[in-house]
């Protein structure tokens, strides 16, 4: 039983060309395997990324025609790896339900299989202080299942995506239901993620004594999107091993088992909620 694992999470600059971005992210994952990775994860929107145009994002491939599939799938066996695929938009199985698009995690075996998959739960509607406004609902329809995918003996990953960074209460469920990976691919803006990219990613980590895997789109995409980059490892008492900040490349970790133990036993808060009530007084 493996209790060590060295992972490594890609950052890209990813632009409207899947093709374009399908090389880019098969350079890198080979990059990472030939320093030792075994478990890689590549940020949000791997395949395609645009702004204000998000009825077309990835050309609008269903699951069984988008050509990521079979390029991660030969991969993923050729190299013998763990790979999770940040996300990718998909079309809704249901051709009924509209134009809408999943947002869409998917994990590879080593055997070239796809082993899990993850729909994005929150979405992005917001408007920030820039002025940029993100209706994330308009293309994509929201999934409704929490995923937690089992790498080996030692470590299970838990599926995010992005703004599911925010609700802390998925975390802290997918950790008591085993996770002691966290999976964050992102396409964080510039100024939420200067603001709250961190803090969040290190709080997540802490209050679940887990690893955290922040896997980040960066700089200017078709449109004039920009996102903040910063892909970050975390460990389980959240430190940061590896931090890319700006610009394209990958960084690594090596995860180690005790350390989740040890963070677990000496803040053993997964183990003691409490039922209460909410009293409000005017």
């Amino acid at each position: 039983m493996s209790t060590s694992i060295k992972v490594a999470a890609i950052q890209m600059t990813s632009s409207s060309d899947v093709d374009e971005n399908l090389d880019k992210a098969e350079e890198f994952i080979r990059q990472g395997v030939a320093n030792g990775a075994n478990f890689i994860l590549t940020p949000e929107n791997t395949c395609s990324i645009r702004y204000l145009v998000d009825n077309d994002l990835d050309g609008g491939f269903s699951i069984d025609t988008h050509p990521a599939i079979p390029r991660f799938s030969a991969l993923s066996k050729e190299l013998n790896i763990t790979l999770v695929i940040g996300s990718i938009s998909v079309k809704l199985e249901d051709e009924g339900k509209g134009n809408k698009r999943y947002n869409r995690a998917i994990v590879f075996s080593p055997y070239g299989k796809i082993k899990a998959i993850y729909n994005k739960i929150h979405l992005f509607d917001v408007q920030i202080p820039n002025g940029e406004i993100h209706k994330e609902s308009n293309s994509i329809k929201a999934g409704d299942e929490a995923v937690i995918v089992n790498i080996n003996n030692s470590f299970s990953a838990a599926l995010s995506i992005c703004y599911d960074l925010r609700f802390p209460h998925l975390y802290r469920d997918l950790a008591k239901a085993g996770a002691n990976i966290i999976c964050v691919p992102a396409a964080f803006t510039v100024v939420t993620g200067k603001a709250h990219w961190e803090i969040l990613l290190r709080a997540r980590a802490i209050e679940t004594g887990s690893y955290v895997i922040a896997a980040a789109q960066t700089g200017e995409h078709e449109g004039g999107r920009k996102t903040y980059g910063h892909s970050m490892i975390i460990d389980p008492w959240g430190r940061i091993l590896a931090q890319k900040e700006d610009g394209e490349g990958i960084i690594y970790a090596n995860l180690e088992k005790e350390k989740i133990n040890r963070a677990r036993n000496i803040i053993p808060a997964l183990i003691h909620d409490r039922d209460y009530k909410v009293k409000f007084y005017e």
